[in-house]
């Protein structure tokens, strides 16, 4: 395996992210353009691209905290964070790591950095535990957050911040949804054990993987038996509650994991919406997977364009799963925590309250809407939900819930509204 060319590429994601790209689709990118990757340096080019992106903080002061000045060029700066991500959290050799790195560096700027970057990485690997230390310091260093969402969670969750902020940093779990039509978790738990996954039983129907695997050694993945979905987001399905026989709208529907829910959970038909034809195709696979497709409807199209969909006949209950700034999804996406601005909340809600407006005409009398967001902002939340029931009189919250990111799920909230 290259372990120069995982680095490099590595290094253009950090570079790319600064720059106000999100990672995933980065990496679909560099995936692209070089076809000639092995499995071995597809794993260690996202393994440093996200490391790199959870520990950005501890990492950018460590550097420089050996810097007489701040570095001003991009490319050797995210050369340097990548081989420290590599350095501090993996086990490749030390050695190896800085030839790689120095190498690569060699080539920016004719090697006028290559005897600056050998010292800087050779004095991390003896200091890093005394750097290490010193980040406690330092807010940014110590929770890899930006100092301004570290002020936004004291203010908001004054018990519960520190919680939030250590478990952002966390590696997301591996949790799955038994497909309750087939089976339960403890049942699904003896086949892992006889697969030799090791696993823990969080419900009736959720399990989580003590490590990861791919899906192909999943017993019975391939026939639906189960399916990939966080803990926090199996909520959904729980509160909305469908029932045989009614029309159920999931607007804003992909990966479809929530789809393939609300299917296993009654004999409904569900109108699944993406406004995005690459996304509605996950959505699509799912569903087949799961052996639902006579009862999905898919539709490619605008949620809050109701003239390029709906057909004017009313759901029995519709999941509003907003777009948002996903802050409670940054353990399993950590660019998110140094992409987003302090204004992002307040600009995503605004857009939430039309398609909010335009879903709800779509729903029957009596029926129910389930706000659902994976934020933990307020603005998305709690205030957007006050607002919509301001607009609307006959409209009630009957339950709502705050789901902190804790090590069983990410960060969710959920207001559950009937239409009087």
């Amino acid at each position: 395996m290259s372990m120069a060319l995982a680095q490099k590429l590595a290094a253009q994601s950090i570079a790319q992210v600064a720059e106000g790209r999100n990672l995933q689709d980065v990496l679909a990118g560099i995936r692209a353009a070089h076809p000639e990757l092995s499995a071995q340096e597809a794993g260690a080019l996202q393994d440093i691209a996200y490391g790199s992106q959870r520990y950005l903080g501890s990492l950018k002061y460590m550097l420089g905290k050996m810097l007489k000045k701040p570095i001003d060029n991009p490319q050797l700066e995210s050369l340097l964070i990548a081989a420290m991500y590599q350095l501090h959290y993996s086990r490749n050799a030390p050695h190896a790591v800085v030839n790689e790195a120095v190498e690569s560096i060699a080539k920016i700027g004719r090697g006028q950095y290559r005897s600056f970057a050998n010292a800087i990485l050779r004095r991390f690997v003896r200091e890093r535990e005394g750097l290490e230390k010193s980040c406690k310091f330092n807010d940014t260093a110590k929770f890899n957050l930006p100092q301004w969402w570290i002020e936004y969670l004291k203010n908001h969750y004054p018990k519960h911040w520190n919680n939030i902020a250590a478990s952002l940093q966390q590696h997301p779990p591996l949790t799955l949804r038994v497909n309750r039509r087939l089976g339960d978790a403890e049942g699904y738990a003896a086949k892992l054990a006889e697969a030799g996954i090791e696993a823990r039983v969080l419900d009736d129907y959720a399990i989580t993987l003590a490590e990861a695997v791919p899906v192909g050694r999943l017993p019975g993945f391939s026939d639906g038996l189960v399916s990939v979905q966080d803990f926090g987001a199996q909520k959904a399905a729980h509160l909305l509650n469908p029932q045989n026989g009614w029309r159920v709208l999931d607007a804003c529907a992909a990966p479809g994991g929530k789809t393939g829910h609300l299917l296993e959970w009654a004999d409904c038909t569900v109108t699944a919406l993406d406004i995005d034809a690459g996304r509605l195709k996950r959505v699509e696979d799912n569903v087949r997977r799961l052996g639902f497709e006579n009862r999905a409807d898919l539709k490619c199209a605008d949620a809050a364009d109701l003239d390029a969909w709906w057909d004017g006949k009313p759901f029995d209950a519709v999941l509003a799963d907003v777009p948002c700034t996903a802050s409670g999804v940054a353990k399993r996406n950590p660019d998110i925590k140094w992409l987003r601005r302090p204004a992002d909340a307040a600009k995503t809600a605004r857009q939430q309250e039309l398609l909010l407006d335009r879903l709800w005409q779509t729903l029957t009398k009596n029926g129910t809407m389930l706000l659902a967001t994976c934020s933990i902002f307020a603005e998305e939340n709690g205030q957007q939900l006050e607002k919509f029931l301001n607009r609307h009189a006959d409209a009630v919250c009957t339950e709502s819930h705050v789901l902190l990111p804790n090590k069983h799920q990410d960060g969710f909230y959920y207001a559950l509204i009937q239409k009087q």
